[in-house]
């Protein structure tokens, strides 16, 4: 079975390494997705396991459209009573990057009444459509000219892992949070701590690899379970095998945030999965929180002056530089932000740098590695 797997800008290698250890085959990284090979089980262990994917889509066909005609035309090609039954619901999710084809919205229209027209012409009834709750997703992408189809296994979107609580302005992806911990080598024998934690993304996401909890743990439904092959045991014991692998982690992962909703938003969501033993959070303001550990990583996702506006955002990121340097000698710190100003004022030369989309903005991901005693000459020289 042939697979494309969604993900962000900047995780494709991630993705692709994660899908290799759960044994996908001819992985291909691509712009935020990567394509494989694998049984069924594959697809069931993807949706459950994969940390940094959005989506798994199976490749139904490609072709080439000039106009609406064509787009229509070929659609109605395809067998669709092969994945779609009468008395199923379906709904169309469309992806649109052409001068052609400039509104997806009327893209998916065109390809919900093909597939309508289809079926009442052979059999003077039609599938209903349902935009929330559908029974079966088609995916539509447009890239210039070339149109491609597929089933959708995933439905909403892999990062809701269900943890979340509704209550902060910027709320980090899980999935983002997981590649990040990934990108930053992090593994559960090192301290990790983020200071500006907000509801504690990074450290649930953290703690759920060192438990091995799988991230669909708490997901109950998903459209590849309304499809004709759909294996009911072989799901259950994909479920099964993920929940014997948990373990209970010797880890050290710490948190705090000046703001007390967001802690308690973060300690819900740490209960909801068992794992609220694991993390330690505190409602503290960054520049008073020490570690207690002489080594490990701080990652933490500060205000870019975009959805949460600090009064001087320069002044801000100064003040966690030289709290880095006063406080954290041994770790490294990684800091994302949009913010290419503000994080000139790190003070700090950055040993690495990695793109990441988070939302609609380019980030920078940075590494600084925080030694005793710098020389003031490459403060000044940090970029």
């Amino acid at each position: 079975m042939q697979l494309l797997i969604k993900t962000f800008h900047g995780l494709e290698e991630v993705l692709a390494k994660e899908v290799k250890d759960l044994g996908g085959r001819n992985v291909v990284p691509l712009r935020r997705a990567i394509s494989c090979e694998g049984d069924l089980k594959f697809l069931y262990n993807a949706n459950h396991q994969l940390r940094t994917a959005l989506k798994v889509l199976v490749p139904i066909t490609q072709f080439n459209a000039r106009d609406e005609s064509e787009l229509y035309k070929n659609t109605q090609q395809i067998d669709w009573s092969k994945y779609i039954q009468l008395n199923q619901t379906f709904a169309i999710d469309s992806v649109v990057f052409s001068s052609t084809f400039k509104h997806s919205k009327y893209v998916a229209l065109k390809v919900k009444d093909a597939i309508v027209d289809q079926f009442r012409d052979r059999t003077n009834r039609r599938p209903d459509v349902d935009t929330q709750f559908p029974d079966i997703r088609i995916n539509v992408h447009i890239k210039d000219n070339e149109v491609s189809l597929s089933l959708d296994s995933s439905g909403e979107s892999l990062h809701k892992r269900g943890y979340r609580h509704s209550g902060h302005p910027a709320p980090l992806n899980e999935c983002l949070a997981a590649g990040m911990l990934i990108l930053a080598g992090w593994e559960p024998s090192i301290p990790l701590i983020d200071p500006m934690c907000g509801t504690g993304t990074i450290l649930i996401e953290a703690a759920m690899m060192a438990s091995n909890i799988a991230p669909g743990v708490k997901r109950k439904k998903y459209p590849f379970m309304n499809w004709k092959d759909f294996d009911k045991r072989l799901w259950m014991s994909v479920v099964k095998e993920g929940k014997e692998a948990e373990v209970v982690p010797s880890v050290s992962i710490k948190g705090g945030d000046i703001d007390s909703k967001s802690i308690d938003i973060a300690k819900m969501g740490s209960l909801d999965l068992g794992l609220g033993r694991f993390i330690s959070l505190e409602k503290i303001a960054f520049n008073s929180h020490h570690p207690k550990n002489k080594e490990g990583i701080l990652i933490c996702n500060p205000p870019y002056g975009e959805r949460i506006q600090p009064k001087d955002i320069n002044a801000l990121y100064k003040e966690i530089g030289d709290h880095l340097k006063a406080n954290y000698t041994g770790f490294d710190a990684w800091i994302l932000s949009s913010s290419k100003e503000a994080m000139k004022h790190i003070g700090l030369r950055s040993s690495k740098k990695i793109a990441l989309y988070n939302g609609p903005l380019e980030c920078k991901f940075q590494q600084f590695k925080v030694f005793e005693g710098r020389p003031k000459k490459k403060e000044k020289e940090s970029t």
